[in-house]
């Protein structure tokens, strides 16, 4: 790539500095897109101590020093000291370090320096008390992303996807609880996210005319009315609407037929209505290979599908799977988003 990818710290606590460490220590093995870190210097070298990892590192004051170095070092921005850290042990006092370095990393995409973002995992608990008031680095990136891109005129509208190999699928109402979901779903709520959706999967993933597959509410999809009347209500209008526009988009479908091989042979991605209609289909495909993908973002934003894992931390039984496929989707994101061809 032209410019490296920028990777935040997340919880210093966790098993990010682990999967970051692993993923520079066997680059050459695992073919690691080159990235940056954006964290506490003191506290790598300190991992990587524990992990028994040699670890070269190379301080860096700017996105375009990292490309040289990485080959040879993991090139970092230190945004330390912060105050000690303790494999399995949140300290509230390192949560502002935590979020500068998301912010910054934010900002060097829109100054141009970085391809794109790779998020280690957050401990959102340990964030609250500094003040941190988002649900989520998802709705924390939408609200960087107004910051640093007024020029959109616009407000971003985030949306997650989970993606594996042979798997994508969104989930249409994240964080909430199961009883409120029938009151949140709205066309106007399907129909953006649903387009937000296609123009990603154009832009970013390569796919010329993206297939989109919803699934229904109720079980079996409602059976015509008799199990509920979101279906017929919500999902079937807003579904005739997006047809409309030219997108390829089908459903409802019953949620419990639609993610055997065979059905996920006939589609590209899928939207669902509620949290764990989504990701309890990936995270038993793929538990360790998942990865989180925000889109509708100015900027490309990958994740590990997975927390902190505090009980992990230091011990050298994290595995770096998620992080490593975060890194190369984020790559190859970037890839197809600079070639105009995709976009025709």
């Amino acid at each position: 790539m032209a410019k490296p990818l920028v990777v935040s710290m997340g919880e210093p606590a966790g098993v990010g500095p682990d999967i970051i460490l692993q993923a520079f220590e066997h680059r050459q093995t695992f073919e690691t897109p080159c990235f940056y870190v954006i964290g506490d210097a003191a506290c790598f070298e300190a991992r990587a101590q524990a992990l028994g990892c040699a670890l070269s590192l190379h301080i860096i004051t700017a996105p375009e020093e990292a490309i040289a170095h990485f080959p040879n070092a993991l090139p970092l921005i230190d945004i330390g000291p912060i105050d000690a850290v303790s494999p399995g042990t949140l300290n509230p006092e390192n949560a502002s370090a935590v979020i500068e370095a998301i912010r910054l990393g934010v900002q060097h995409i829109a100054e141009g320096g970085a391809a794109g973002l790779v998020t280690a995992p957050l401990h959102k608990a340990g964030l609250y008390g500094s003040g941190f008031q988002f649900p989520g680095h998802t709705e924390f990136l939408g609200a960087l992303a107004a910051d640093f891109f007024k020029p959109l005129g616009r407000s971003p509208q985030p949306v997650m996807m989970l993606a594996a190999e042979g798997l994508r699928v969104v989930p249409l109402t994240i964080h909430v609880a199961l009883k409120d979901v029938p009151g949140l779903l709205n066309q106007e709520l399907i129909i953006k996210t649903v387009q937000t959706l296609a123009k990603d999967l154009t832009m970013r993933f390569g796919l010329k005319r993206p297939h989109i597959v919803l699934t229904g509410l109720n079980p079996h999809a409602g059976e015509d009315g008799t199990m509920g009347r979101e279906e017929l209500d919500v999902i079937i209008p807003a579904i005739k609407a997006l047809q409309a526009e030219g997108l390829s988009v089908a459903g409802p479908v019953s949620a419990d037929t639609c993610f055997h091989a065979e059905a996920r042979a006939g589609y590209d991605a899928v939207v669902a209505m509620y949290h764990d209609q989504a990701l309890i289909p990936i995270k038993t495909l793929a538990f360790d290979e998942g990865v989180n993908v925000t889109l509708g973002l100015p900027f490309i934003r990958t994740s590990p599908d997975h927390g902190t894992a505090l009980s992990l931390a230091g011990r050298g039984k994290a595995r770096p799977d998620s992080f490593l496929n975060a890194l190369r989707l984020a790559a190859e994101m970037a890839t197809y988003e600079a070639d105009e061809s995709v976009r025709l």
